[in-house]
């Protein structure tokens, strides 16, 4: 989101709604929540979402700009999608079209999760955006096709995520005897972290395996401390804690894998930092990254997933240092080639070219 900020088109005038802490926090930003906030040309206000007075002090300024079109970045989220939403169908603001970012949340592996919760959210959906002006983002045809499956005949927008990483990757130097392999990204059902731990129990060889992250779900945190309690001696897992976004790429590079065999991604943009710090994917084929992987840029996880993982995870710990230094320095070309060709557009202008296209169709 900094990035699309940070790269607006010179006539887009922005205003960002966004939680005024980080995921889990009970306490917010020092000096920013109620508040709007310059970035460039655009105007931030951090959201308190338990106060009703921010929440009618953003509806007013919403109310008084009306906005051309309405972005919102998730489907499921209950106050930042779906109040924005009904407020636009209750004409309480009136954008002119509205722009729905569902960020991998369609895909088969995420419905799998919590499904009758979702099958009945969208149908409401399906309910609340009738007559309204929508359009879909989606950051590969992976997705879009996740998106019409759910929405039939969907005005889906396909846009890459925006990338502010440079154009070359860090270089990557030689790690311990050891295999080093890490897990970024949050723990919850959908980043399937446990199935990562349970195909560690099979691997015989020493190996070093470290999770950073928020804790988005307790008890499923609480499951895979119980795998990891059964774990054999040679295989050793550390909780980190949280990361900077400035620290991520920093860490992959002193690792030999990403071991991420998460249910879904509509585009992953932690795989992409994983790549542009020369450290190797393992992934499952739920991404958009796999053609990318499978050339070189890691590994990517066949069915069963446990089964293949444990395959996987026992070939690198089993690899010398010097197989490990040759998969990264691969894994650094792959992310080269992808960054010099990846669609730098804005998710803005790919909307108007796409409003443009179907107002001459008509």
């Amino acid at each position: 989101m900094a990035h699309i900020i940070d790269t607006l088109p010179n006539d887009v005038d922005l205003r960002l709604i966004t939680s005024d802490r980080d995921l889990g926090d009970k306490h917010s930003y020092p000096g920013l929540s109620g508040r709007w906030v310059d970035r460039g040309n655009s105007k931030i206000y951090y959201l308190n979402a338990s106060s009703r007075r921010q929440w009618f002090a953003v509806w007013k300024r919403l109310r008084a700009d009306s906005p051309d079109l309405l972005y919102v970045n998730s489907l499921f989220n209950p106050r930042f999608s779906l109040v924005p939403i009904l407020a636009s169908w209750l004409r309480m603001i009136r954008p002119s079209a509205i722009l729905i970012a569902p960020r991998g949340e369609l895909s088969p592996g995420a419905l799998q999760l919590k499904s009758v919760k979702k099958r009945a959210f969208i149908a409401m959906w399906r309910y609340l955006l009738r007559g309204s002006k929508v359009f879909w983002h989606a950051s590969a045809e992976l997705e879009a096709a996740d998106i019409r499956r759910q929405f039939i005949g969907a005005s889906v927008v396909v846009n890459q995520n925006q990338s502010g990483l440079p154009r070359e990757p860090l270089r990557p130097v030689a790690t311990s005897t050891v295999a080093k392999l890490v897990f970024i990204s949050r723990v919850s059902p959908k980043k399937n972290l446990a199935a990562a731990l349970e195909a560690l129990q099979r691997v015989e060889r020493e190996v070093e395996y470290d999770i950073y992250g928020p804790i988005e779900d307790k008890e499923y945190w609480r499951t895979c401390q119980r795998v990891i309690d059964r774990l054999p001696p040679n295989v050793r897992v550390r909780y980190c804690g949280e990361l900077e976004p400035s620290e991520v790429r920093a860490t992959f590079a002193t690792y030999d894998a990403f071991v991420f065999p998460t249910r879904g991604e509509n585009f992953g943009h932690v795989i992409a930092e994983s790549l542009s710090a020369s450290c190797p994917v393992v992934c499952t084929d739920q991404t958009p990254w796999t053609d990318r992987l499978a050339a070189g840029g890691g590994i990517v996880i066949g069915n069963p997933i446990v089964e293949s993982l444990s395959e996987i995870l026992s070939s690198i710990a089993g690899s010398d240092s010097e197989q490990r230094l040759a998969a990264r320095k691969r894994c650094g070309e792959i992310f080269r080639e992808w960054r010099q060709k990846s669609d730098q557009l804005s998710i803005f202008d790919a909307v108007r070219q796409r409003s443009m296209v179907r107002r001459e169709a008509r």
